[in-house]
């Protein structure tokens, strides 16, 4: 089993979730969040800024905050890491900054509370 996290412009969600239906994924957690990725500014002024000085914090102005993402979290079976991980990409590329990250990370185990199945007959 693997987790699938993909972090996604708000924007981006409605188109999201039909390609993942379409795709079978009909489970997933989406949470709001915000966030930005290190095109969006300049680490020294940051650095500056995080150390006190107002000057750099000042530079930073629109470049040091964060904007809005939805983050989906997706638990499937091994054979199925491609095809969502692609459908994903396919719903959300534009080729500017921002589009989005996806990690995958294996799972010892998952426990599906009311039958107390384990495993991947527990996701599916």
């Amino acid at each position: 089993m693997k987790e699938i996290v993909a972090v996604v412009r708000m924007n981006m969600m409605n188109r999201t979730k039909a390609a993942l239906d379409e795709a079978g994924v009909d489970a997933f957690f989406a949470h709001e969040a915000q966030g930005r990725g290190k095109g969006f500014v300049n680490t020294a002024l940051l650095e500056g800024a995080e150390s006190g000085y107002e000057e750099a914090a000042a530079m930073l102005g629109e470049k040091g905050k964060l904007y809005p993402k939805r983050i989906l979290t997706v638990v499937v079976p091994d054979n199925a890491v491609d095809e969502v991980v692609e459908t994903i990409i396919k719903a959300n590329q534009t080729g500017k900054p921002g589009d989005g990250k996806i990690f995958v990370t294996s799972l010892g185990d998952a426990v599906r509370v009311r039958t107390a199945e384990t495993g991947e007959s527990s996701i599916v």
